[in-house]
């Protein structure tokens, strides 16, 4: 794959850089080439890494619901490396990866349930700018969810937008990570989504 990194890769060196790329062979089969950008500014590596692992650690809100919102997200602001790992770790968690590879054009799709539409538009409604999320909508997801459940899936939506703008700004894009599982090509949406207000 040609680089298309707007920042330098740089070598991922030192002990510290051994356990990064020992984890991410481990995880994805190789290094990743958004690693080698964020290599050159150590402590924006380690604060992301530390917000990832921080909020795995969240359990209130459910596992398929937060990954259909984050490649929602990345679906918005045109992250194709985070629709590509989504789908990739949707896979590896065992989540449900019929629904991952529809989420680009779930709009279209009859496989989603009303609760995880309503949380695919809360999804698309914060990642828009400004925020286009109404009151009923909320209101819904409120009644669904709970508050707990509901606080969780706001803060992992505004995080997968940190990345996901982070990578499309950086230019890092898809790397084939589902490809490498054997699943097939995410769906791809027929027209141009918008959002509902």
């Amino acid at each position: 794959m040609a680089s298309t990194t707007r920042v330098p890769k740089a070598e991922i060196t030192g002990l510290y850089g051994a356990v990064v790329k020992k984890f991410s062979k481990r995880m994805f089969g190789k290094v990743p080439e958004s690693l080698e950008v964020a290599w050159n500014h150590k402590q924006v590596l380690k604060f992301s890494f530390g917000l990832g692992q921080k909020s795995r650690k969240w359990n209130e809100c459910d596992e398929n619901l937060k990954s259909f919102a984050h490649m929602a997200v990345a679906s918005v602001v045109g992250c194709s490396f985070c629709l590509d790992l989504g789908y990739f770790m949707a896979h590896n968690q065992s989540l449900d990866e019929v629904k991952a590879r529809e989420v680009p054009r779930w709009r279209e799709s009859e496989v989603f349930t009303p609760l995880e539409r309503d949380v695919l538009q809360y999804a698309e409604a914060m990642s828009q700018t400004p925020p286009t999320v109404t009151d009923e909508l909320s209101a819904r997801l409120l009644q669904a969810l709970g508050t707990p459940a509901l606080l969780e899936l706001t803060a992992f939506i505004a995080l997968a937008n940190f990345y996901s703008r982070n990578n499309v700004a950086l230019g890092i894009e898809a790397e084939g990570l589902a490809a490498s599982c054997g699943l097939k090509p995410l769906a791809q949406p027929s027209g141009k989504v918008t959002s509902a207000r």
